[in-house]
């Protein structure tokens, strides 16, 4: 398919997962407040912990505010398909049909999810501008944020719903890929920024983050929206990005080729 053929197709997948998410858009929003409990957890929790210390790493108590106010949004904006639903799929036969389909899976289900986000970034507003109205968080928005912003945001989305697809595809080998997702998601929370900034890790933790994905999935765009960092360092974020993007995207095209060979449809 030609690329004109692609962006057609991703268009389409768009537009069907936002009127999808529409017509569940309650159930939508309260899933969204349960994805939100753990960033407004820890933003309390550090919070109170840098007012008595009086910084975190190098943020101050202003800056810790900042920084887990930003990770909700970024929650909701990088929330992709995870490989629980790859393994329902996989045993259930439900991939028989997308196999039909002359485009990728790949494509299609990340454009889905693009479309599904306009809602709820919609549905974060309210939530966002609460969290803003409690905790005063101190952030400067220009146009260099919102620009920086929007591009570090979906890249971070790419990334996460890349090499979670990744680990997706593993289900094809074993009818149980819940383990090992564990295992990364637990590596994700500590190597990413999710947990705590990176800056309060240890160098040699951080060194290793930055060859990993995950830190441009969450610290990253956190830190382009708060503006700490500077142009230079944002250029080379999103090099990043595009790399793992590239590496990860070019990963799925190989599996996959493997993957669907051992397809069996189990339980159909």
């Amino acid at each position: 398919m030609n690329l004109r053929g692609l962006i057609s197709v991703g268009w389409a997948e768009a537009k069907v997962g936002l009127l999808q998410e529409m017509q569940f858009r309650v159930v939508g929003f309260l899933q969204l407040l349960g994805f939100l409990i753990e960033p407004i957890v820890l933003l309390i929790v550090w919070r109170t912990v840098s007012l008595q210390s009086g910084s975190i790493g190098n943020y101050s108590s202003d800056e810790i505010v900042a920084y887990y106010v930003v990770w909700t949004l970024v929650r909701a904006m990088n929330l992709a398909l995870t490989p629980y639903v790859w393994e329902w799929w996989i045993q259930f036969g439900r991939v028989s049909h997308m196999l039909m389909h002359p485009t990728s899976v790949y494509w299609r289900s990340t454009m889905n999810f693009v479309g599904m986000k306009f809602l709820w970034f919609t549905m974060w507003l309210p939530i966002g501008a609460t969290l803003f109205l409690v905790f005063h968080p101190n952030i400067v928005f220009t146009w260099r944020t919102f620009v920086f912003g929007f591009f570090a945001l979906w890249g971070a989305y790419f990334v996460r719903a890349s090499y979670q697809f990744l680990l997706g595809l593993i289900g094809f080998w074993t009818t149980r890929v819940a383990a090992l997702f564990e295992v990364v998601i637990m590596s994700e929370i500590l190597l990413s920024g999710r947990l705590v900034p990176m800056s309060v890790m240890p160098e040699w933790v951080q060194s290793i983050s930055d060859f990993l994905p995950f830190k441009w999935t969450f610290q990253f765009p956190i830190e382009v929206i708060i503006g700490r960092l500077a142009p230079s360092d944002v250029f080379i974020g999103w090099i990043f990005q595009a790399g793992w993007i590239v590496v990860l995207a070019t990963s799925i095209g190989l599996v996959w080729k493997r993957a669907v060979r051992r397809y069996t449809a189990v339980g159909s």
